[in-house]
């Protein structure tokens, strides 16, 4: 691997950070950082990296991709496809279907996905999640046709291939389409066609999961499901096997995943597989783990959390998941918004050495940086002291608790092997 300009790791002697500069300990800016770690503290839950100094800037966003990480053979297991709407898409299909945007000029709109992720924090006293959720839901208002979500689709497969990803679930939101007048058909044969395409083209297959929202009513979640049920792989085998399984998104605060049961009781009873959002640092962050855990699907828990860091709070938590085997997809930067380096990444490399099944992903990137699961990968590889082994067995993780075919699992363990032995 190629050194990078600056590497920052824990300093277990009390010190804020240990920075070095081409392998080599650089005690002077170690020590600038040490005395600046005030001014990174407050910089750190506001999320805006642009704002950093300059110094502090390039420990956090310098990081260049090596090709190793590029090269890997990668699966993505969260990643919400709404999330994937790049600007340069969202101007072309606003321009398309007539929809008015709130920008002048593309450059506008390119400064609206500049998401401070804290900022309701510091005028609500939340954790500021509606700020990114109302830019989330905005970009939405642009997917109006057939052909407009199987172009989004197709757009996130082309990026997928490019990073070497052979094997995604996206998360869709239906909820978000209807609620706008889209009938649910328009939204699920786009995505249904993109599916087949995605692995004709691009040899990236995909399995797809519906989203119950939240924010909204169990009714609604409970109706959306029903009308989607047509283009899931039940069990029966008379779905057109767009989805395979229900998830848990959306704003969490005071929204606890058991008030989904009957969802995930339904998804359950037609062969669907359940996971949900535990997300960090959330109001009730570790007891919505708890349930996810121990409480939902009557007991016997979600398959898979979606980020879940939390769990690193409480070591019952770390023995549930390890002795249940569910897996965690951690999405890094999303945290690293808000979380300091020294903070955010001591906590995943915990859940790694307690055995805990981890794998990385990218959430949503157009919003969060423009960061892909490529970027999130490097971000683990250099700042949790990850091995080239390491970086494998996150492929390996991500491969036993997805919902891939067993060929499609054989198929990309077998490359991954082969790019590890070579």
């Amino acid at each position: 691997m190629v050194e990078p300009v600056y590497r920052i790791a824990p300093n277990c002697q009390g010190a804020k950070f240990i920075v070095s500069r081409g392998g080599r300990r650089d005690p002077i800016l170690s020590c600038r950082i040490w005395l600046m770690g005030a001014v990174m503290e407050k910089f750190a839950v506001r999320g805006d990296y642009s704002e950093y100094p300059s110094e502090i800037s390039q420990i956090m966003n310098g990081l260049e991709i090596s090709p190793f990480i590029t090269e890997l053979p990668k699966v993505e297991l969260h990643i919400h496809i709404e999330g994937t709407l790049t600007p340069a898409l969202r101007w072309k299909l606003a321009h398309r279907n007539n929809i008015p945007l709130p920008y002048a000029t593309y450059e506008e709109l390119l400064d609206s996905y500049k998401v401070t992720y804290n900022h309701r924090r510091e005028v609500n006293g939340d954790n500021g999640a509606p700020t990114f959720l109302e830019a989330y839901f905005a970009g939405c208002q642009v997917l109006c046709t057939e052909e407009d979500f199987y172009e989004l689709a197709m757009d996130y497969f082309r990026k997928a291939r490019e990073m070497n990803v052979r094997y995604v679930e996206p998360f869709f939101d239906t909820q978000a389409h209807t609620k706008r007048g889209i009938p649910a058909s328009v939204v699920m044969n786009g995505f249904l066609r993109a599916k087949h395409d995605g692995a004709k083209f691009y040899n990236v297959r995909s399995n797809w999961i519906f989203c119950f929202l939240r924010d909204e009513s169990l009714e609604s979640g409970l109706e959306a499901y029903r009308t989607a049920r047509p283009w899931a792989k039940t069990k029966d085998g008379k779905g057109k096997g767009l989805f395979h399984a229900v998830g848990l998104a959306s704003n969490e605060y005071d929204r606890p995943p058991l008030l989904f049961e009957e969802g995930f009781r339904l998804a359950k009873e037609d062969g669907l597989h359940v996971t949900m959002h535990c997300d960090v640092d959330q109001k009730d962050a570790v007891d919505h783990v708890h349930e996810a855990i121990f409480q939902v699907c009557g007991g016997k828990g979600s398959e898979r959390i979606d980020h879940g860091l939390n769990a690193v709070d409480r070591e019952d938590l770390i023995v549930g998941l390890k002795e249940r085997n569910i897996g965690l997809t951690l999405c890094p930067h999303a945290y690293h918004r808000r979380q300091a380096t020294h903070i955010l990444f001591p906590k995943i490399r915990k859940l790694w050495d307690e055995g805990v099944k981890i794998c990385i992903n990218s959430d949503d990137p157009t919003y969060m940086h423009n960061v892909w699961i490529d970027g999130n990968m490097m971000k683990v590889y250099e700042y949790c002291q990850f091995s080239k082994a390491d970086m494998a067995q996150l492929v390996r993780n991500a491969v036993e608790v997805s919902w891939a075919e067993e060929e499609v699992k054989e198929e990309i363990l077998e490359e991954l092997e082969g790019f590890v032995g070579r």
